[in-house]
């Protein structure tokens, strides 16, 4: 866990891929935990540490997560969330280059929990939620092509869903039908900047996370 930004009421931490976010049926140690005992060490806190958890990275995706260490601050920046006055911005490495190199996908997404799988739908079914995303192409390779994505709007596996249906998937995304898997299993698509204003403080917050090591991020970078 690398810390990227702290204060008072937030913290911002770079999520390694494999590492999840909160505790699900697994029982694995979670991300949280380890800014729990974080915060307790350094600020030598007693008894349980308080930490909101405002936002969530897929498992098998890197970069930015944002945590709240007061009630104030997780009130008010679920509501910014809710509001879109968050700005987040993600890059992925896709299999394919898109066409046109930049553009605005809209879908209507259905998901099946039994799989935890999204699908994406040009017109509007039954149970489905629009998603909106933007994409711009950064640079190309012969095999890779990497992305920067801004959302619109917060679906269960957008980006993911978004960029297959356009026949771009995600580097190692074998749910959404990449060839082949990552060494470790993870993702190649990285939360790598959020920008907000501080929900106490109100001060302009702008973090980039650093790719992760090795692989082909440090191709691009």
């Amino acid at each position: 866990m690398t810390v990227l930004y702290e204060d008072n009421h937030i913290i911002i931490v770079a999520k390694r891929a494999g590492d999840i976010v909160q505790g699900d049926r697994t029982g694995d140690r979670t991300l949280a935990d380890d800014v729990k005992a974080y915060i307790k060490e350094k600020y030598a806190k007693p008894g349980d540490v308080f930490l909101g958890i405002p936002h969530r990275l897929d498992r098998p995706v890197s970069g930015i997560c944002l945590f709240a260490r007061t009630s104030k601050a997780l009130e008010r920046l679920n509501r910014m969330f809710r509001d879109g006055l968050i700005r987040k911005t993600y890059h992925a490495i896709l299999t394919q280059a898109p066409e046109p190199p930049e553009a605005t996908l809209t879908h209507y997404l259905t998901r099946d929990t039994v799989r935890n799988k999204a699908f994406a739908h040009l017109q509007p079914a039954e149970g489905a939620k629009q998603a909106v995303l933007d994409y711009r192409t950064l640079a190309r390779g012969e095999r890779y092509t990497l992305v920067e994505i801004q959302l619109h709007t917060g679906r269960h596996h957008q980006i993911r869903c978004q960029l297959a249906a356009i026949g771009c998937p995600i580097r190692g995304d074998l749910k959404y039908g990449a060839p082949r898997s990552n060494p470790g299993g993870g993702i190649s698509l990285h939360a790598r900047r959020i920008a907000f204003e501080h929900p106490v403080s109100h001060i302009p917050i702008d973090v980039t996370a650093p790719y992760p090591e090795g692989d082909l991020w440090n191709i691009f970078d």
